[in-house]
């Protein structure tokens, strides 16, 4: 009868799996550190895996781009924020499947780490830890539960570790380098864990924070009613007595005759003789010390007294004193008020001074009433006079003012259709009046106005006509201020500011002041020499806008327009200009190395000498533009049209040139070699130099690379539209194409 018992018994024996059978035969330490790798490794999988997809259907999908989910941009926000990443280089706006998978690798990580926890605090093991053989365990042999799991995961895995190494991060000069903050955390966290090298039972420091033990998982569970660590110092504890009681026991093999084997069974009871100690107690000390009891009494009870009756007379005396204060103020508010409204002979002076005296009165009444007051006035002198009144409050006027814009911006439009030139000078001096007033703002307080919002004003250039206004803001500090939609045509921002480092003083993080001028109306404005980097500027209108010297490196354009502009030694690297047109813009010696111009229009550029390596160039238009001198090397011209375009002395080294229309272009002196011409179509092209050459000679030889396009070593072979000529000069210059000898 025992023989089937033993055959299942080796048939589980030999059923066990390879991997199972070799993490037994590794120690604890390995085990468990495994364990852990594989669990960062299943949450970061959880969470790169759709954020890859994500990304890639952001990058190469055609359908049109929606608003940035807002739980993700708030996850995105945060994250940036804490780190100190730039907040011009988040998301806003996404392809729908990237906000679909990015949704998703916001909540696959939550619930695999939920789940990984439930099972640690239940079972003791999460997955991993089930695979490798490895339990945690309390003190007294259980599983953690749902409290110790959290506590040993959340602070004493992670928390202070990366905590720790966050903090030196912050506040050292490491900030805000993203890197020295993963080499902290790392060494933070394996400092963390080979802590358990230092501990008679390997235990790290999250485990003697939560009061867990690491075991093998083979390994039976103990059932004390005491703690491991109470067991552990038996012998040393004076406290405790032990008693052994010897017996013996003969269990039955079997046959039922019990003849079986005696064993020895010692049986350990230990017994607490110190008595558990007594708790302090406040009733007890005051028993025993009744009379200093009565002093502190008697002296709290007088102190609580006397501090309600001084406590409630300072209140009632404040109290007072603010009601008197509020009804003089009350009272200068209205006899200014009533003197505005004075008809006597001196009654323009008098109102004059009762607008600068309602200016310097500190009462929140005053700003809205001049405002109002503007909105109203009539008398062109008393328009000055509250002006300078409105400048003098500061930067709170700045809100009001942009209302005041926007409210006479519709009425000066109602009433160019149907109104009197009467009504319309009106409108026309109060809307110089609040431009004037803005632009002082500004002016004084520049420094203070990081996050302003001057957005929908109109602060244009009127030149001419009723009342005359041209926005002069150079040298300024216009960093952080928002003009998304203003229109600011014809404004002067000469050697201004747009981007500034934030509160923490350091370039390049989340806080960075930076201006938006997304759709803004820049029409024939004076950018010479501004700083504009990191500056959203998408879809604004730059027609003729002088850019001269100006810094627009990373800045984002998309959609732009720059025709006509001036953009003479520019630094345009790395900007984004998707989409963007600078028909005839003249971007001679311009850096635009790193440029995005996927798609944008160059038609008729002027572009001498400028600098495009590495740029991405792909679908762009150019035809009739002069390029000469210009660097292309390394850029990306797949399906670019360069038609009608002068490319004398242009390097197109190591250029991707797929598809790219290359008709009736002036090549010559240009360099071609390491370019991929699949595809390229040079019908018409160039190569030499149209000059004529007085010889004697009845056969002419033909121009030599000195004079024309370097092509020694370059693949024609799936050019396009190569003539006779062409393809002669090609193959005597080194060129490479199935028609030469």
């Amino acid at each position: 009868m025992t023989t089937p018992t033993i055959k299942r018994v080796k048939n589980q024996e030999v059923s066990r799996s390879f991997p199972r059978r070799l993490h037994r035969a590794l120690p604890l330490v390995m085990r468990r550190c495994a364990a852990v790798v594989l669990e960062v490794s299943l949450v970061g999988a959880s969470a790169l895996l759709p954020y890859t997809i994500g990304w890639y259907a952001k990058d190469h999908s055609q359908v049109d781009r929606v608003p940035l989910n807002p739980v993700v941009a708030s996850t995105e926000d945060a994250i940036a924020k804490t780190l100190a990443y730039p907040r011009a280089r988040l998301n806003r706006e996404v392809a729908p499947l990237t906000n679909l998978f990015w949704c998703i690798a916001l909540v696959m990580p939550i619930g695999v780490v939920s789940w990984q926890v439930y099972l640690l605090a239940k079972t003791g093991q999460t997955t991993p830890k089930r695979w490798f053989g490895v339990r945690v365990v309390s003190a007294y042999g259980t599983p953690p539960g749902l409290i110790r799991a959290l506590w040993r995961e959340a602070v004493g895995r992670w928390g202070w570790p990366v905590g720790t190494a966050y903090l030196l991060w912050r506040y050292t000069g490491a900030f805000p380098d993203f890197g020295i903050l993963l080499g902290l955390a790392g060494v933070m966290l394996l400092a963390e864990s080979a802590s358990a090298l230092f501990h008679p039972r390997y235990r790290t420091v999250h485990d003697r924070l939560a009061g867990t033990y690491v075991l093998k998982a083979n390994r039976p569970l103990p059932s004390y009613s005491e703690p491991f660590e109470d067991w552990s110092v038996v012998g040393n504890n004076p406290s405790v007595t032990l008693e052994v009681e010897n017996g013996w026991h003969s269990p039955d093999n079997g046959s039922g005759n019990g003849n079986g084997n005696g064993k020895t069974v010692t049986t350990i009871v230990l017994t607490s003789q110190a008595p558990p100690p007594r708790s302090p107690s406040l009733w007890l000390w005051m028993r025993r010390h009744p009379g200093l009891t009565l002093v502190m009494v008697s002296f709290a009870g007088m102190t609580s007294v006397l501090g309600t009756f001084v406590g409630t007379q300072v209140y009632i005396q404040s109290q007072t004193n603010q009601r008197q204060f509020k009804q003089q103020n009350d009272e200068v508010f209205l006899a200014l008020v009533k003197q505005l409204s004075s008809t006597s002979a001196t009654a323009t002076e008098e109102r004059q001074g009762a607008i600068l005296a309602l200016a310097r009165q500190d009462d929140t009444r005053a700003l809205p009433f001049l405002v109002d007051l503007l909105g109203q006035e009539k008398t062109p002198s008393l328009i000055d006079a509250i002006q300078q009144a409105l400048v003098s409050k500061g930067p709170e006027a700045l809100p009001v003012l942009r209302h005041l814009n926007q409210s006479l911006q519709n009425d000066q439009q109602t009433l160019a259709r149907r109104g009197t030139p009467r009504e319309q000078q009106l409108i026309a001096w109060r809307q110089r009046a609040t431009n004037r007033a803005i632009a002082k703002i500004l002016t004084i307080y520049g420094s203070q106005l990081h996050n302003a919002d001057l957005s929908r004003t109109d602060l244009s250039q009127t030149g001419s006509g009723l009342a005359p206004f041209i926005l002069v803001l150079d040298h300024l500090d216009l960093s952080g201020i928002n003009f998304r939609s203003a229109n600011l045509a014809g404004a002067s921002f000469q050697h201004s500011r747009f981007y500034g480092a934030g509160e923490d003083e350091r370039w390049g993080t989340y806080d960075d002041w930076i201006a938006d001028l997304s759709g803004a109306e820049l029409k024939e404005a004076d950018f010479t020499g501004a700083i504009l980097n990191h500056v959203v500027m998408n879809r604004s209108n730059f027609i003729r806008a002088s850019l001269n010297h100006a810094n627009l490196s990373d800045s984002y354009l998309i959609d732009a327009n720059l025709s006509s502009a001036q953009l003479i030694s520019a630094d345009l690297s790395r900007a984004v200009l998707e989409n963007a047109s600078l028909t005839g813009a003249d971007l001679g010696e311009a850096k635009l190395t790193l440029v995005n111009l996927h798609g944008a229009s160059l038609g008729q550029v002027r572009a001498v000498g400028a600098e495009f390596a590495f740029a991405d160039l792909t679908q762009s238009n150019w035809q009739g533009a002069n390029l000469s001198g210009a660097n292309f090397s390394n850029a990306k011209l797949r399906d670019a049209d360069l038609s009608f375009t002068k490319l004398v002395r242009a390097n197109f080294t190591n250029a991707q040139l797929q598809n790219a229309k290359l008709r009736n272009t002036d090549l010559s002196l240009a360099d071609l070699r390491g370019a991929n011409l699949t595809g390229t179509d040079f019908r018409g092209a160039r190569f030499t130099v149209a000059t004529p050459i007085e010889s004697t000679e009845f056969i002419k030889k033909p121009p030599t690379a000195t004079s024309g396009t370097r092509v020694q070593g370059v693949n024609f072979t799936h050019a396009k539209h190569l003539d006779a000529e062409q393809l002669d000069y090609i193959c005597a210059n080194g060129g490479h194409h199935p028609e030469c000898p």
